[in-house]
């Protein structure tokens, strides 16, 4: 399988010429080490470990990794793939898995593309094939949705009632070497056309790879990642609890910090119900949470009969409690769907929306004459720098509005989610050891820049948008609510009254 001098048989992959690689040039490539740049697909398989089986997985599967290094060395790749995917799915929905693949592990899968494996795949415009040992229910929605795949083999799952067993599908096996090649004759069809282009990265690619016309290996050597704007699809929503890739080490420190960051998580919560809102700056930062307020907060004049509208970007469900930190006094917040346990340990008041246009117009006209209100045009959180389109309803109830650009860093655990219980969402931030959350005041909208200045709703919402997103060096988009839930969840964003678990934050 080598020339002679141990040299590989195939050569690198800059020795490809892409820009002869035309519209109907085929490829079929392998996945890790391949067209990503590592080669241990550990840190996906505890991905779905922690989404389906929260700690107790992730933990069995750390506990595992070694026994499953040790004999993909000693005895052979497809043994140590059977330890992992045992490990992550044994006993796990199959659509828990499936909605993990889709909303989940494309956002790390994308920030893991290899440029030169990147720069040959994109280059082919005929058919583009991956294969690869993770289980294909894993890998498809990425290679598909943001690679452009056409076809994916990858090891199947065995499945007992919807669920994982644990065991790999006994008729396919492990996606390593011939069956890699087995599964590539399989893909390509009745023609026989084998792909122009083969891209692998060792030995268990060789089989597949001789197969095509021509053939070349990804180099070992350490690469920056494929810029995001640089794939056909970017990754604009995504879920789960995990903020950093979880390799072994930082799988291991999440573990250790969880009963601490719990505890530190109470004791935050607990502060905020207990202290007055004047107070809370100083005892979230001697708590390791630092509140950076910027820009001027607006006076309150007297003798105002109705209170100013701030018109916040949505990054977490406490935007409105940290708007009240920086501004040292409780801002009312309409919310939608929040949870019992969210609005019980809230410290500011919260009042419910229906997503009845005029009800819901009422009832903010309501909340305003009783005083300052905080509200999130975006109607659902936005994880990434990107700010959704914005609701022009607040622009109709008022001229008094103060755009608010909020900004949150968390570095162990994402404070949002929209397939969890979002009762935890509060909890999950304040586990973060050191959550920072940035207020920006923007100036109050002159004037003739509101509606009663002749401006249609849409143009202020429009005009909100863009100011906030120019602040944080944000991007403007059109999505909505109903365009992240589809995409993560498979629903629109509204639930029954009694779905507790599934509820939405307005």
């Amino acid at each position: 399988m080598t020339r002679g001098g141990g040299e590989p048989p195939f050569p690198a992959v800059d020795k490809c010429d892409a820009s002869r690689l035309g519209p109907g040039s085929t490829v079929a490539a392998d996945l890790e080490g391949t067209l990503l740049r590592s080669r241990s697909a550990f840190p996906y398989y505890a991905l779905v470990a922690f989404e389906t089986g929260g700690a107790p997985r992730l933990a069995l599967l750390l506990l595992l990794a070694p026994l499953a290094a040790a004999l993909s060395r000693l005895a052979s790749p497809a043994s140590g793939v059977r330890v992992l995917v045992f490990a992550a799915t044994a006993g796990a929905r199959v659509a828990d898995v499936e909605s993990a693949a889709r909303a989940v592990l494309p956002r790390f899968y994308a920030a893991d593309v290899h440029p030169a494996a990147w720069r040959v795949f994109a280059a082919c415009g005929g058919r583009r094939l991956v294969l690869t040992a993770t289980p294909r229910v894993m890998a498809e929605p990425f290679a598909r949705g943001h690679l452009g795949a056409d076809g994916v083999a990858g090891t199947e799952l065995a499945t007992w009632r919807g669920r994982a067993t644990g065991w790999v599908d006994s008729r396919r096996g492990v996606l390593v070497g011939e069956r890699k090649a087995a599964a590539l004759k399989e893909m390509v069809g009745g023609d026989g056309q084998m792909p122009d282009v083969g891209l692998g990265d060792g030995r268990s690619d060789y089989a597949f790879m001789g197969m095509c016309k021509e053939a070349y290996l990804i180099p070992r050597t350490p690469v920056d990642a494929v810029r995001a704007d640089k794939l056909p699809k970017r990754i604009v929503f995504h879920d789960g609890r995990l903020v950093q890739r979880p390799t072994p080490l930082v799988a291991l420190l999440t573990l250790l910090w969880l009963p601490v960051g719990l505890l530190l998580s109470l004791v935050r919560v607990a502060a905020g119900m207990l202290l007055p809102m004047r107070w809370l700056h100083v005892a979230f930062h001697a708590l390791g949470v630092r509140v950076v307020v910027r820009g001027a907060p607006p006076r309150r004049p007297g003798g105002r009969t109705t209170g100013v509208l701030f018109a916040c970007c949505h990054r977490t469900l406490l935007d409105a409690i940290f708007l009240s930190i920086a501004l040292g006094r409780p801002v009312a917040t309409v919310t939608y769907s929040l949870s019992r346990l969210s609005e019980f340990l809230s410290p500011i008041r919260t009042v419910r929306l229906t997503r009845d246009r005029a009800a819901d117009a009422g009832t903010i006209r309501g909340a305003l004459s009783e005083g300052d209100l905080a509200l999130c045009p975006e109607g659902t959180t936005c994880r990434e720098p990107f700010l959704l389109r914005f609701s022009a309803l607040f622009a109709e109830l008022t001229d008094d509005i103060v755009p608010v650009a909020m900004e949150c860093r968390m570095s162990m655990f994402h404070g949002t989610t929209a397939r969890g219980w979002k009762g935890m969402d509060p909890f999950f931030f304040f586990m973060n050891p050191s959550p920072v959350y940035t207020v920006t005041f923007l100036d109050k909208l002159p004037s003739g820049l509101t509606c009663g200045g002749g401006k249609s709703s849409h143009e202020v919402a429009n005009y909100v948008q863009r100011l906030i997103a120019s602040t944080l060096s944000y991007e403007c988009t059109g999505f909505t609510r109903k365009d992240k839930y589809r995409e993560l969840a498979d629903t629109d964003g509204v639930v029954p009254v009694n779905a507790e678990k599934k509820r939405v934050v307005w």
